[in-house]
């Protein structure tokens, strides 16, 4: 199934204890990149949340937001991280003695300090905070992939409907290959008779040249990969895995091919198909640049 690298998802969870919101937003990205943004007190499960988040989304830039509103009438009680007061304690006792100070540690200069004295709903626990965040996560994930989903049915349709062009495309040069091979050798003899009027044909080297003419421009390899890779393509969009990479990979191939078909065509016709062809493929390209 192919779905977008675009999309948007958002999820709320909320307990006795509070409210967590998550949004999810992608953009294009050649590789997968995850930036999660959440509030302090829950920056312990960042890696958590990017690991989860990696595993289910493969491409593109997905940016992660999450917020945590805890209930007003939440019990609150003040917490002392007494190791921190301490050290804090123990350098400003140094500095006095080294320097020579007289005033005195006081409890107020240690309570000062940043993070000293933090305050925290009473009970709360970490597993369960940790649980509700990531289930939160995993919603938004879900809100994010119907999106996707939806985004890349329509471009499935479209790029349907692209390929079935380019067989068309590459039948009608196909079918004119033989042709500007004939057509050649009749403009040569045509040339020639105008040359050397009078005089016979020298059949030897008429054949000769139209036989150079025909080596140079055959395309008949360039025809083969070009629908061998036309096939691969239909495979994988049939793929139930990520396929951008695939597809981007497929029209590379497909263009190279192009390429070399229009440096071979000595001729009007074939050379406005190339251009048709390389048209289409762009356009099929620029698709293929918002698959996941």
């Amino acid at each position: 199934m192919i779905k977008s690298m675009t999309g948007y998802g958002k999820a709320v969870t909320e307990t006795e204890q509070g409210r967590t919101t998550v949004e999810l937003r992608a953009v294009n990205h050649r590789y997968g990149e995850v930036s999660v943004k959440l509030p302090r007190n829950l920056i312990a499960f960042e890696t958590d949340v990017r690991k989860l988040v990696g595993s289910r989304l493969k491409r593109g830039k997905i940016d992660v937001f999450i917020q945590r509103e805890e209930h007003g009438d939440a019990t609150v009680q003040p917490q002392v991280n007494l190791p921190l007061a301490r050290a804090y304690r123990d350098t400003f006792n140094q500095m006095r003695a080294e320097l020579g100070l007289p005033d005195q540690v006081t409890l107020q200069l240690v309570l000062a300090q940043r993070d000293v004295l933090v305050t925290g709903e009473v009970g709360e626990d970490e597993e369960l905070l940790r649980d509700e965040v990531l289930r939160t996560v995993g919603a938004a994930i879900e809100a994010m992939e119907a999106m996707r989903g939806r985004e890349g049915a329509a471009l499935l349709a479209d790029l349907v409907t692209r390929r079935t062009t380019l067989g068309r495309l590459i039948d009608r040069v196909a079918e004119r290959a033989p042709a500007v091979v004939t057509e050649y050798a009749g403009r040569l003899r045509e040339r020639l008779a105008q040359l050397i009027s009078g005089s016979g044909v020298d059949e030897a080297r008429f054949v000769q040249e139209v036989a150079i003419m025909a080596d140079r421009s055959d395309v008949t390899e360039e025809l083969v990969r070009f629908r061998s890779h036309l096939v691969q393509f239909d495979d994988t969009l049939a793929l139930a895995e990520p396929i951008g990479r695939k597809l981007d990979f497929l029209m590379q191939e497909l263009n190279r091919e192009v390429n070399t078909i229009g440096s071979k065509a000595n001729d009007a016709e074939m050379a406005a198909l190339v251009v048709e062809l390389k048209a289409e493929l762009e356009k099929i390209r620029e698709q293929v640049q918002n698959i996941e």
